[in-house]
């Protein structure tokens, strides 16, 4: 499944981080955040709720959708869903009307729409800090949570205010501290997550 170049960049990426002490899943994750962006600095800003790499990953198995906030994204995460699980993978903005009204944004009002119709997906925000203001509006207001909440949205406005209330919030997630982020990370940790429940899969089928 992997391509050797992968398998030759994962292992030096290992001897950079050196011991992290994180369970299997959660490595995993890391690494492939470094490898998609170069930057072993990323380590210590990444943050984990217990169990909720484990819990997405087997909703993946079962063909949970996966819903992403820009069509960037999207893109990032289709193929790995094609070879393994066969998952429907949704940008928000299809839920989101041609122009925003004044003081709002088409990737709020997407995804609005898109968690309506999708409830228990997993949600991947790595740009649009107002999608993840929505989608934890939408669970306080009593509507079903994600699955997993990935939220890495970049940038300096409203970014670090919006991962703070999703720390805060309780939800299942992996959550990238601070100012960086963007689409090619938050899709780098969804398809770790495809990537080891489909070899467990694989393993369990023999």
């Amino acid at each position: 499944m992997d391509h050797p170049i992968f398998t030759e960049s994962i292992q030096r990426i290992q001897a950079l981080l050196g011991p992290t002490g994180l369970p299997l899943l959660e490595q995993e994750v890391l690494e492939r955040l470094v490898h998609s962006s170069g930057d072993p600095a990323l380590a210590p800003l990444l943050r984990f709720t217990p169990g909720a790499c484990t819990a997405a990953a087997g909703a993946l198995a079962q063909g949970a959708v996966i819903l992403t906030d820009t069509e960037m994204a999207a893109s990032a995460v289709a193929p790995m869903a094609a070879r393994t699980f066969a998952n429907s993978v949704h940008c928000v903005l299809r839920w989101a009307p041609p122009l925003a009204p004044e003081g709002q944004t088409r990737a709020a009002l997407g995804m609005a729409g898109a968690l309506k119709a999708h409830s228990g997906s997993v949600v991947l925000i790595g740009s649009a800090p107002t999608a993840l203001e929505l989608l934890l509006d939408r669970v306080a207001q009593g509507d079903p949570a994600p699955t997993l909440a990935i939220g890495m949205p970049v940038g300096f406005v409203g970014v670090a205010e919006s991962k703070r209330r999703l720390a805060a919030s309780g939800l299942p997630q992996i959550r990238l501290e601070g100012s960086r982020g963007g689409a090619g990370l938050a899709a780098a940790a969804v398809n770790a997550l495809l990537r080891r429940a489909w070899l467990e899969n694989l393993v369990s089928q023999r």
